[in-house]
This record gives structure tokens, C-alpha cells and sequence, in this order.
């Protein structure tokens, strides 16, 4: 073997042994590798698009027929069916998530879901009490239950019963940590102020949606409230750096969909001429969604910035949401504004009741969900969060475009 054959087959070597160990991007711009990140449990914090039964567990607040596509009964969730987290669970192979608050039957052995219904950024800018800071404030009891009930047992050398439904601490840092919050900002403020009002509170959203609590090894829960509401101090810490010191690593962020394609926005918004784009949705709605998305991506880009030892991943649910309102037909689905469950004409009625108005029945839900983007004028049906889960998991909406299965790479 000559010398140039010797360095030709060398450099096709080293090559290779690159192409083994370097992630390459595939056509649609996402990653291809043969890893895939084991992820023990998923945490999830959010609103109505990813609560599992928060809201149900505490107040009691969704009725039938929530859940007939899927569950069959009432499943705690704002849908007809699965939600999008539901959907992350199943790709991850993972249970679906527990209520954080849902003390019966619950199984916390893969992770916990605190999203509640109404829930916001800013703890009075929302329509639950469970905003994203008492989430977090959640989380870290939970935390710091498990890890003194296992001591207790441990101490008096017996194993609990139910240890099998509880997290292993060591699965802490392993964790996939999702959130999907926002929504109920925008939305609150629309109802209560004008859109010049909202899109100039951005910033303090972002701000409370990176910063909670100041203080070094919170010692209780009311610790972290009292501090929360300024009780003696107005320092302020980052959210993600008190999951980030308990272990949190492995960050899936979703940003808020085209609220202006929302049923509820174009029915009770007053039509202006050019306000209404091509599929009905109300643009200055849907700009203010894209300003609060481009200050959220901003946000990401400083964390990964503060915290380098994490991996954080953007995830575009604008785009995937509004690409299936615009190709609704095409898809299958009716008008993205018709709702399924509940009327906003004629008689007036909310999802999950019912009324005889001169001989007409309202309330009944649509007959077949599955060709609707709408359950109930607010949250999305089953197919739909099934379409959307469908094309954000794969990272060819996400900054980095990593698939689900690899942030943690």
C-alpha cells in the first residue's frame, strides 16, 4: 500500500468513527442518531392544555362529557380524550401522568403532573390559585416529602407498601421536565385590559415566568410562599435554577398557541376591517401570542446561557397548531371554529351542561369529536392534540431540532 492509498484510508476511518459519534441533522432538520434518552419520569407544570386532573381533583370543576373518546368518564382533563402530554407519555413510553393533587389511585413512580386549569405566569394575572410559582413550590415538596418518608422507613429498617408509587430520588435528575404556560396571561389580560396593555406586560411575564423566590435551600413550602408575596423581602431567584438545584436537567418548553384562532376570541371579538385573517382568527390576537413567543425563545436562549449544565429545548406549538387550523379540510377536520361541546350561539351554554330552550336541546356534544379542532371553544379535542403532539415531537419544530426522545443529548 502506497502512501496516498495509506492516508485515503485513514481519513475514510476517522470518517466514520466521526459519523459514529457526531449528531447530523436529516433532511427536515431534525437529528438522526441511534441514541435515545432514557428518561425515568416526566414532570410537567402548565394550564388546561396539559392538566390531568388538578383542577378536578381540587374543585370538582369538570363535568361530563369530558373524556368520552378515550377514558370513557371523566379523566380530569379539558379535552374529549388525551391532551398533548398525554401523547409525550405515550412516545416516551412512560404511564400517563398523575395529578399532583389527586390523592386517590395516584401513581408517582414515573413523575407527577402540577398543570392546573386556569392556571398563569403571574399568581393574579390567571384563573386558578396553582400559578406556575406554586407549581414549582409544589414540586420541591414533593421532594422533600419523598425524601423523608423513605429516611423514616429507612431509620426503622422497613419498606413502606406503597414505595413502588413513589419517585425514586435518584430519577430526579434524570427527568424530562415540560411546560406550557402562558395562555391564561394573554387571555386574562384581553378580558380585563386592552391589547396595548397586554403586549406591554410581556416582559413582566417573562420575569415572573424565570423568576420566583430568593432564598438558599427553601426550608418549607411557606417558606417559599411568604417569600413568593414579598413578605419581608423583595429578592427574587430563578425559578429554574430551584429546579435546576434539586436536580432538574432536561428542560421541554412549549411556547402558547394562536389564541386569536381560538373559537371564544373570534366570537365575542368585535370584527374590524382586516382584523380577521383568511381561517377567521383574530390577528391582533394572534400578534400578541407571537410577541409573548419571541420573548419566551429569548428567555430560553439566557437560560441555557445561566445554566449550561442543562439542556433546554424551544418548542414551537404556535406553528404545528396554526399549520392544522390553515389545512383543517385537508386533514380531515370541519371548521377549526366550530365547537364541539358547549354553544356560543343562539342559547348560550358551556361545555358539560345542559338546558331545553323551546324545544331545542343544548349542551349534547358534537357526534364524532374526532372531526373537530375544538372541543369546547378553549381547548383543543383529542384528534387535534393527536395531530399536534404528532409534529413537535419529532424536533423539526424545536430550537435545538432535537426529537423528544434525544434533549437530553
Amino acid at each position: 500500500m502506497n502512501s496516498r492509498t495509506l492516508i485515503h484510508a485513514l481519513w475514510c476511518f476517522a470518517l466514520c468513527v466521526a459519523c459514529t459519534f457526531i449528531q447530523i441533522p436529516s433532511g427536515n432538520g431534525s437529528y438522526s442518531s441511534s441514541s435515545k434518552c432514557s428518561y425515568p419520569a416526566v414532570y410537567n407544570f402548565g394550564d388546561s392544555n396539559s392538566d390531568t386532573g388538578v383542577v378536578y381533583a381540587a374543585f370538582a370543576g369538570l363535568q361530563s362529557p369530558g373524556g368520552i373518546s378515550f377514558f370513557g368518564n371523566l379523566s380530569g382533563r379539558a379535552s374529549d380524550g388525551r391532551l398533548i402530554i398525554d401523547f409525550i407519555t405515550e412516545e416516551l413510553e412512560i404511564p400517563y401522568l398523575s395529578a399532583y393533587l389527586n390523592s386517590i389511585g395516584s401513581n408517582y413512580r414515573h413523575g407527577a403532573n402540577f398543570a392546573a386549569g386556569g392556571a398563569s405566569i403571574r399568581p393574579v394575572y390567571g384563573f386558578s390559585p396553582f400559578y406556575l410559582g406554586m407549581q414549582v413550590a409544589q414540586f420541591i415538596q414533593l421532594q422533600s416529602h419523598i425524601e423523608n418518608l423513605l429516611n423514616q422507613f429507612s431509620s426503622n429498617r422497613t419498606e413502606p407498601p406503597f414505595k413502588s408509587y413513589l419517585p425514586r430520588p435518584e430519577d430526579f435528575s434524570k427527568a424530562l421536565y415540560t411546560i406550557d404556560i402562558g395562555q391564561n396571561d394573554l387571555g386574562f389580560g384581553l378580558m380585563h385590559t386592552s391589547e396595548e396593555e397586554v403586549l406591554r406586560s410581556i416582559p413582566e411575564m417573562m420575569r415572573n415566568f424565570t423568576y420566583d423566590v430568593q432564598v438558599s435551600n427553601p426550608k418549607s413550602l411557606v417558606d417559599m410562599i411568604r417569600l413568593r408575596f414579598g413578605y419581608g423581602t423583595n429578592i427574587v431567584m430563578d425559578k429554574f435554577q430551584v429546579l435546576y438545584d434539586v436536580g432538574a436537567r432536561v428542560f421541554w418548553i412549549h411556547n402558547t398557541g394562536p389564541i386569536g384562532c381560538l373559537p371564544t376570541s373570534s366570537i365575542f371579538y368585535e370584527p374590524k376591517k382586516g382584523n380577521l385573517d383568511a381561517n377567521g382568527c383574530v390577528i391582533p390576537h394572534n400578534k400578541i401570542a407571537q410577541e409573548f413567543n419571541r420573548q419566551l425563545k429569548d428567555q430560553v436562549f439566557q437560560l441555557r446561557r445561566n445554566l449550561p449544565k442543562a439542556k433546554f429545548t424551544y418548542v414551537d406549538v404556535y406553528t404545528a397548531k396554526y399549520e392544522l387550523i390553515s389545512n383543517a379540510s385537508k386533514q380531515g377536520f370541519v371548521n377549526p371554529l366550530e365547537v364541539c361541546c358547549g354553544s356560543y350561539y343562539g342559547y348560550r351554554i358551556d361545555c358539560g351542561k345542559k338546558a331545553v330552550v323551546n324545544g331545542t336541546v343544548y349542551g349534547n356534544p358534537c357526534k364524532n369529536p374526532s372531526q373537530h379542532i375544538s372541543w369546547d371553544g378553549v381547548h383543543y379535542t383529542q384528534a387535534a392534540n393527536k395531530w399536534v403532539a404528532k409534529h413537535i415531537r419529532d424536533g423539526s419544530l424545536s430550537d435545538p431540532p432535537v426529537p423528544i426522545g434525544q434533549a437530553c443529548l
